[in-house]
């Protein structure tokens, strides 16, 4: 999946696949995560969000299934 760098005190890259609803988050430690079902709505405004950190923590840490990929 293509991610962009961000600049985040905790994250370094985000991305999103439309086609099957996953959103993939590369944090600082180099952990990659993905995110299942995700809506793309709301994957706009996680991008347009002033800090990502925050929005990740309030909208989407433990409220979509997830799996470790790297």
């Amino acid at each position: 999946m293509d991610r962009k760098n961000i600049e985040s005190s905790m994250i370094s890259s985000i991305g999103y696949d439309a086609n099957n609803s996953t959103l993939e988050i590369e944090f600082n430690s180099g952990a990659v995560w993905q995110y299942f079902d995700f809506p793309e709505s709301l994957w706009y405004e996680f991008e347009a969000s002033d800090s990502q950190g925050k929005f990740f923590h309030r909208e989407i840490k433990n409220q979509y299934s997830e799996s470790r990929v790297g």
